[in-house]
């Protein structure tokens, strides 16, 4: 299953037995006698490689769950329940890197020195997606998350919207500004196929305030769409914690008329049910950190406040 897993993976023989630390024919041999085991074609050969069949795709699945299980097994026999030893995958949304997950990543390295840290970078839809199927133990997603999941989602970190413009822009020298303002300002959104969620809000933000913007473009990430920005293409609603990016060119502007009920900000999505020692810890230590932060934040606020 494990040298199935790695073929899914390269769709190159030749490439899958160098990860694999084998020779080529026993991995070939190999994988035929699991077909003709299954009665199931897994792969489809081709001159210019391999693809998954359908039934390959369904199988795989299957697979990396019960090799999931099998690992979890050994978790326990070396570990014990404490967690001190092992590993954890970690999937993270990119906009989590300004703020919580180096804070995050510092402090759970310092606590557990001894756990494998194996962190991945991706859209919240694939990363929801690697925590069901067991590739990933958890993941940093951005929140709220609309679709329907078995995954239980707790919000770490909430941080309001601002509007990303141009230095040369007009807009640049706003104190603040009403979404309601912005109906005939072209808008660089989040992609409706990969992000479709931070799409939908922002679509529902343009309702409540009564305008229809022209969309510019799409983008997925929150550095492309900053840099989009920085070109002229349009304005952009981002998360408050990327200002830290924005350059000379970028000016984050502070915005009112956004619906009361959105609420923006990063998430821990997990398996119930499914955790590991080393996994449990690293959610314990996700919520004490962010728990730590706000404390420190409202009694922040008073204070700066009073001066």
């Amino acid at each position: 299953m494990r040298q199935a897993l790695v073929l899914s993976e390269t769709l190159n023989f030749h490439r899958a037995a160098e990860r694999l630390c084998m020779a080529q024919p026993p991995l070939s041999t190999a994988i035929r006698k699991l077909e003709e085991e299954l009665g199931v074609t897994l792969f489809d050969r081709h001159p210019s490689g391999l693809t998954l069949t359908p039934v390959g795709e369904l199988v795989l699945r299957q697979m990396r769950s019960t090799l999931y299980f099998a690992d979890e097994i050994r978790h326990a026999a070396s570990e014990g329940e404490n967690g001190v030893r092992g590993k954890v995958r970690v999937g993270f949304v990119g906009s989590s890197v300004y703020s919580l997950m180096p804070r995050l990543i510092r402090a759970f390295r310092g606590r557990y020195p001894h756990v494998e840290l194996i962190i991945e970078e991706s859209t919240t839809v694939d990363l929801l997606r690697a925590v069901e199927e067991h590739v990933l133990d958890v993941a940093l997603v951005r929140y709220p998350v609309l679709a329907k999941t078995p995954l239980q989602i707790a919000l770490l970190q909430s941080e309001p919207m601002m509007l990303a413009v141009s230095a040369d822009s007009p807009l640049a020298r706003r104190k603040h500004i009403a979404l309601s303002e912005l109906g005939d300002t072209p808008f660089i959104v989040y992609s409706q196929a990969r992000v479709p969620a931070m799409h939908s809000l922002m679509m529902h933000a343009f309702q409540v305030a009564g305008i229809q913007p022209p969309i510019a473009q799409e983008a997925v990430q929150v550095p492309t769409i900053l840099a989009l920005v920085e070109s002229g293409l349009g304005v952009a609603l981002v998360p408050a914690s990327t200002a830290r990016l924005g350059g000379d060119g970028i000016r984050h502007v502070p915005l009112t008329g956004l619906p009361a009920q959105m609420e923006f900000g990063i998430a821990l999505a997990t398996l119930p049910g499914n955790m590991h020692a080393t996994t449990r810890n690293f959610v314990a230590l996700a919520h004490e950190v962010t728990g730590a932060a706000s404390q420190e934040a409202a009694v922040e606020a008073p204070l700066r406040a009073a001066a």
